[in-house]
C-alpha cells in the first residue's frame, strides 16, 4: 500500500497532465504494481480514495455490484467540480440496479452480436471510404483527427438516426464533454462550468430529437430511447437525455481512441505491423491486444456500501474505489511482459477495458467490429508508414487516447 500526496510524482490517478506521456504513465503504473494491487490516494482537492490496479481485484469488485455501486460518483472528479455542478443527467454509468438493469434492457437488442453483424457491410463501406480519404490526402494526414475520430462517430450517429449535417456538431460536443481537463479540447479557457454548458447543448439538441421521435417514431435507436418505458412510464427527462449522451459519446470517443492508439502501436512496433500484414488471420487477437494496450476508458469509481476487504485492505462503508482498467491491463501477474505490444499474446482477450459483470460495455462487439473492419482494409494497402512529427495524447483522466497522430505513408 502506498500514499500519494500532492508533491508525489506518482500522482497518475489525479493529475491529468501525466497522460501527456502515456509511456511514462505506464512505467509509473508498473512501479505501483511492484508495491501492491491497492493504493491509498490522498491529494489536496480530492476526496481520498483507494486505487485498485490488481486485475483480479478489479474483476472481483465488478462482480459485487450491490456491494460496490456506481452511485453517487462513477468517475473521479475533484471536490470543487462536485460541489459546483448542476443536477446530474443520469446515464447508464451513473445508475445501479434496478434502474440500471431496466435501462440496459431498453436497447440491449440493438447491441447483441447478431444485430451488430448486420452492420458489417456498412462498416466495410465506411472503412473503404476512410482508405479513399487517405489516398486523397497525398500521403500525409493526422490519423487521429482525419480518420479515427470521424469513423466511429458516423457509425453511432447512423444507429441513432441523426442527420448527417449534425455530425460535426456532435463531434465537437463529444470532444468538449470528455476533454474538459485538456485545454486544447475543452470549451473556453477554464474547466469550471464547461461540462454544464456542453451538457446543456446536448440537452437542447436531444430534446428536439425526442419530441420528433415521439410524434413520428422511426426504426432508429433514437426512437427506441425517446419512446422507451419503464413500468409503463416514459423515461424522465434526465434519464432520456442521459441515454442519448452516453450512446453518442461513449460509442464514439472510446473507439476512436483505440483506432488511433492501435495504429500508433503498430507503427512504433514495425515487427508487429509486418506480422499482421503477413498473417491477417491474427486480426481478431490483434484487436484484443490493441484494446488492452490503449484501454480508452481509463477508470471508473465505485462506492462501498458495507465494510469489507480488498486484497487484505480494510474498506469502510462509504469509501471510494478507483478501478484502474488501464493499470489492470498492465498487471504482470496476468500479462507477461505487459509493456510489450504483442499481437500474438495468448491471453490478450483477458483485457478488461470494457469492464466486467452487469456494467460490461453494451457496445463492446460494435467497437471490436469497427476496429477489425478498418484495419483489415487499411493494412494490406500500406506499403510504407511512419510517424510524421510528434503525436500528442489527451490530458484526460477518464476517457482518452491520441489527440493527434501525424503520419506519412505510401499506399499500394
Amino acid at each position: 500500500m502506498s500514499s500519494v500526496g500532492p508533491a508525489n510524482p506518482r500522482d497518475i490517478f489525479t493529475n491529468n497532465e501525466r497522460w501527456a506521456d502515456v509511456d511514462d504513465w505506464n512505467r509509473s503504473a508498473m512501479a505501483l504494481h511492484e508495491e501492491g494491487g491497492i493504493h491509498r490516494i490522498e491529494r489536496e482537492g480530492f476526496t481520498p480514495f483507494w486505487a485498485v490496479i490488481d486485475h483480479a481485484a478489479v474483476l472481483d469488485i465488478e462482480r459485487e455490484a450491490k456491494l460496490f455501486t456506481n452511485a453517487p460518483e462513477p468517475t473521479l472528479l475533484n471536490d470543487f467540480v462536485i460541489a459546483n455542478r448542476p443536477k446530474q443527467i443520469k446515464t447508464l454509468i451513473h445508475t445501479d440496479a434496478p434502474l440500471h438493469t431496466n435501462l440496459r434492457k431498453l436497447t440491449s437488442d440493438w447491441f447483441k452480436p447478431s444485430s451488430i453483424r448486420r452492420m458489417n457491410n456498412r462498416l466495410d463501406a465506411l472503412s473503404q471510404s476512410a482508405l479513399q480519404k487517405m489516398r486523397s490526402m497525398g500521403g500525409r494526414c493526422d490519423f487521429a483527427v482525419d480518420i479515427a475520430m470521424p469513423f466511429p462517430l458516423q457509425v453511432i450517429l447512423e444507429i441513432l438516426g441523426l442527420p448527417e449535417e449534425d455530425y460535426e456538431r456532435m463531434l465537437i460536443l463529444t470532444q468538449q464533454l470528455f476533454g474538459q481537463e485538456d485545454p486544447d479540447l475543452r470549451r473556453g479557457d477554464k474547466r469550471s462550468g464547461s461540462a454544464a454548458e456542453v451538457i446543456a447543448d446536448f440537452y437542447t439538441y436531444f430534446a428536439d430529437i425526442t419530441a420528433n421521435r415521439r410524434a413520428k417514431p422511426t426504426d432508429d435507436l433514437a426512437s427506441v430511447i425517446a419512446n422507451g418505458k419503464i413500468d409503463g412510464e416514459l423515461l424522465p427527462d434526465l434519464e432520456t437525455m442521459g441515454y442519448y449522451i452516453i450512446v453518442a459519446t461513449a460509442g464514439h470517443d472510446t473507439t476512436s481512441s483505440a483506432m488511433a492508439g492501435g495504429l500508433q502501436a503498430l507503427i512504433e512496433n514495425p515487427d508487429q505491423f509486418a506480422l499482421l500484414q503477413a498473417k491477417p488471420e491474427l486480426m481478431a487477437n490483434a484487436v484484443e491486444e490493441i484494446i488492452r494496450w490503449t484501454s480508452p476508458v481509463r477508470h471508473f469509481m465505485r462506492t462501498a456500501q458495507e465494510d469489507t476487504e480488498v486484497l487484505g485492505q480494510k474498506i469502510k462503508k462509504g469509501d471510494w474505489l478507483y478501478l484502474s482498467y488501464k493499470a489492470a491491463n498492465l498487471d504482470p501477474k496476468v500479462f507477461e511482459d505487459p509493456l510489450h505490444f504483442d499481437i500474438e499474446r495468448e491471453n490478450a482477450s483477458r483485457q478488461i477495458a470494457f469492464g466486467y459483470g452487469v456494467h460490461f460495455c453494451l457496445g463492446a462487439t460494435l467497437a471490436r467490429n469497427e476496429l477489425k473492419s478498418l484495419f483489415s482494409r487499411l493494412l494490406p494497402q500500406i506499403e510504407e508508414i511512419e510517424i510524421d512529427g510528434t503525436p500528442s495524447s489527451m490530458k484526460t483522466t477518464f476517457v482518452g487516447g491520441p489527440k493527434t497522430l501525424p503520419i506519412r505513408y505510401t499506399l499500394r
